[in-house]
């Protein structure tokens, strides 16, 4: 029969070890040890990659998905093992190295653990490639290559190491672009495997020190009492049988170390009772030392990694460790090396979704690709077709997936079907749901027939109501169903070509002196904004409407616009002498408005900069600026006064008009575009402050807000038939999200 005291001891000891109970059940009682092993070093590591890929076999059809089931546990454990650790600290009890690690960074594993969460998609990982052999059998290739190199490198991850790793695997078997991608994210699943491992020992670490901590109090306060009752405790703790560890000796023995002489017998006790197991307590003493200290070291590994995993540039060493990145780089246009990130990454997954579809490798697609450009002539007259992205997401690419015998679906015929005859399909959804609209008012006459007369006063308006409706769902239908494209751009962020030399014009009059400092200082914002060595700024102006071919302000007005150009000019003569200009024509008489006036206005001045620009010298009368570089602008963006021009905007759009697929290729016979686009119209969206202005804007400006790059807006005839239409709106000029056109309304 147990007294109080003793179930009080014992409940004690129970309430620690229960503590620990859910964070040493995976840990611990599965013994799952911490992804270490022979460290290896760069060298030895590349050979060791070879040798996996080597013997690395992949299974047929998905699994189970558990890498998101085990995220979560090792989650739950890493909280429990932090609450632990932070319960010791608020208690002032040592913390082991490797539990500050944790407790200081615990921030950071948590953001890792969420954003892993949120970006690995059980459906993405479901498409990954599974092995089908060795001790990562049913789990992710990637996420095997993932362990190897966390094992060898004690949690080590740097850009050397892994670029090697990947690089020698990829000599044996090359890696699919998705398992590139994933990369990242399957080492930091390792990463916080790892962590969930050594969390786990060290929070069985703390339960048997605090273990250890109470059965040494109760010894001291009984020898203090009676040194004789010592035999009752040391039968409670052989009664209770606690895990004889390196922490729990090495915490009772530093309780007890230079107490009462009487505690030699707890510990003669101990000795007895580990060498029947053929250990000592200063073996296990020492042994937890040597862990503790592997511990810190893999726990400062893991968490300097997962901050090099935040913080790497992975787009670029997808790019460089990509087999089928290598293979378009050899684009016989040359163009695929010079395009931006995300026209390229189209491509890439261009040929992802190819391959899935065809029994060739994603390697293939690509080299055949490149061979249906290399086959193409270098006469100029098919410099569209030498660019292997007019096979991949431009009208090359049914050539490319009959070469690659890829099986055509209900969705790509549909949408092949789409591109062919878009103006057929458009107008059959607008049949179809007018008729279904005709043939429900057709049912209400039935049951109600009115008479003759009435019928035909009726059918008319009832008609028009159908088609209209048949319209709107038309148009809703097709934006819910066509998904919009992105233009391709080059990659200018060095900076624009002189090839491809750009003049931002601004067509406006000079109205008054506070109107002209206006568009000066609008005019210098706008070059702030967009600084390049090729891009120019321009004011195209015209005087109001007169009854005289001259006022006597005029000659004020003028003057004070030429000088102020010239002012720019000096500010930034550091930068060039060639920044600004000032383009203005005199009045003309309209005899059919009866009055002087700028010839045709806005569309007017921009006829007549064309024509400047192609060499005339007579459509200005006056000219501020060295316009001798006028010569060699190869694009003009045109801007209104209230139009703002925000940061690199105007070089985006020049990406975009600079790329070949987008570049106007003209009939000779129809004198029309048949290929690329003439003209790339802005996306306008209208400002927070300005959308108040009045109830008009504020019914037609739609949601103004601080933010509108976050809102992703599509347009019917966009997406449908690859072209544009102009809106008369003023507003902020954004670079937009998608667009084709051949006068195009463009998204970047």
């Amino acid at each position: 029969m147990l007294g109080p005291a003793v179930k009080n001891r014992i409940g004690r000891w129970l309430s620690w070890r229960k503590c620990g109970e859910s964070v040493t059940q995976s840990a611990i009682a599965l013994d799952e040890p911490p992804l270490r092993a022979e460290l290896y070093t760069v060298s030895q590591l590349e050979r060791h990659a070879q040798q996996i890929a080597a013997v690395h076999e992949l299974r047929r059809g998905g699994g189970p998905d558990r890498l998101l089931r085990r995220l979560s546990e090792n989650e739950r454990v890493l909280i429990d093992a932090y609450g632990l650790i932070v319960s010791a600290a608020e208690r002032g009890l040592p913390v082991a190295p490797a539990a500050e690690w944790l407790l200081d960074n615990f921030y950071l594993i948590e953001d890792q653990i969420r954003s892993t969460r949120r970006l690995l998609p059980r459906s993405f990982v479901g498409e990954l490639p599974r092995l089908g052999n060795g001790s990562a059998a049913n789990y992710p290739r990637v996420y095997a290559i993932a362990l190897e190199l966390i094992v060898h490198t004690d949690g080590r991850v740097d850009a050397a190491s892994l670029e090697a790793f990947i690089a020698a695997y990829q000599t044996v078997v090359p890696l699919r672009l998705g398992e590139l991608w994933a990369l990242p994210l399957m080492l930091r699943l390792a990463l916080i495997e790892n962590l969930r491992r050594v969390a786990g020992r060290i929070a069985a670490g703390r339960c048997d020190r605090n273990v250890a901590t109470d059965w040494a109090q109760q010894m001291i306060r009984t020898v203090e009492r009676n040194p004789t009752d010592l035999v009752m405790v040391l039968a409670d703790m052989a009664r209770a049988n606690p895990r004889l560890s390196g922490a729990f000796l090495a915490e009772l023995t530093r309780h007890l170390q230079g107490q009462n002489p009487s505690f030699a017998f707890a510990v003669s006790w101990l000795e007895h009772r580990l060498s029947d197991q053929g250990q000592t307590i200063e073996q296990l003493i020492s042994d937890d030392g040597q862990a503790q200290a592997a511990e810190q070291v893999s726990v400062g590994n893991s968490i300097t990694s997962l901050r090099f995993l935040a913080v790497n540039d992975w787009p670029g060493f997808v790019a460089e460790q990509s087999i089928v990145e290598q293979t378009l780089n050899r684009d016989p246009a040359g163009i695929y090396p010079e395009m931006d990130f995300a026209s390229r990454d189209r491509c890439r997954h261009a040929v992802e979704a190819i391959a899935k579809r065809s029994p060739c490798s994603e390697y293939d697609v690509a080299h055949r690709a490149i061979q249906l450009a290399q086959s193409e002539f270098s006469d100029g007259t098919h410099e569209r077709r030498r660019h292997v992205g007019y096979y991949l997401i431009d009208r090359g690419r049914p050539a490319l997936e009959r070469l690659v015998h890829m099986k055509l679906t209900a969705s790509v015929v549909l949408d092949n079907f789409r591109r062919s005859y878009p103006l057929s399909i458009y107008m059959s959804f607008i049949a179809g749901f007018s008729f279904i609209s005709a043939w429900i008012v057709w049912q209400y006459f039935r049951i109600a027939p009115p008479t003759g007369w009435c019928m035909l006063l009726w059918s008319i308006p009832f008609l028009m109501c159908a088609v209209q409706l048949g319209i709107s769902v038309s148009n809703w239908l097709i934006l819910l169903l066509v998904r919009p494209q992105a233009l391709p751009r080059m990659d200018y962020r060095e900076g624009i070509p002189e090839e491809h030399r750009t003049l931002i014009a601004v067509p406006t009059m000079l109205s008054s002196a506070e109107a002209v400092e206006r568009l000066l200082e609008g005019l210098e914002l706008r070059y702030l904004a967009n600084r390049d060595a090729n891009l120019h700024f321009a004011l195209l102006t015209d005087l109001e409407d007169a009854d005289q071919e001259t006022l006597p302000g005029d000659a004020i007005l003028l003057q004070q616009a030429s000088e102020g150009i010239l002012r720019l000019n000096q500010k930034y003569l550091d930068d060039r002498t060639d920044l600004f200009f000032l383009l203005h024509r005199n009045r003309r008489w309209n005899a059919d408005e009866k009055v002087w006036m700028g010839y045709e206005r806005k569309r007017g001045k921009l006829a007549d900069l064309n024509d400047a620009l192609r060499g005339a010298t007579d459509r200005f009368a006056v000219v501020v600026g060295d316009s001798a570089v006028l010569a060699g602008v190869r694009y003009v963006i045109t801007l209104d006064t209230d139009t703002q021009l925000p940061r690199d905007a105007a070089r985006r759009m020049v990406e975009a008009m600079a790329h070949t697929l987008n570049r106007p290729v003209c009939d000779p016979e129809s004198r029309r575009v048949v290929e690329g686009y003439s003209i790339l119209q802005p996306r306008v969206g209208v400002s927070l402050p300005s959308s108040q202005r009045s109830w008009f804007v504020r019914l037609f400006a739609s949601d103004a807000g601080v933010d509108p790059y976050s809102r992703v807006v599509s347009d019917l005839y966009q997406n449908m038939f690859g072209e544009g239409s102009f809106v008369g709106v003023s507003g902020r000029l954004k670079p937009a999200r998608k667009g084709r056109f051949k006068t195009s309304h463009y998204e970047s």
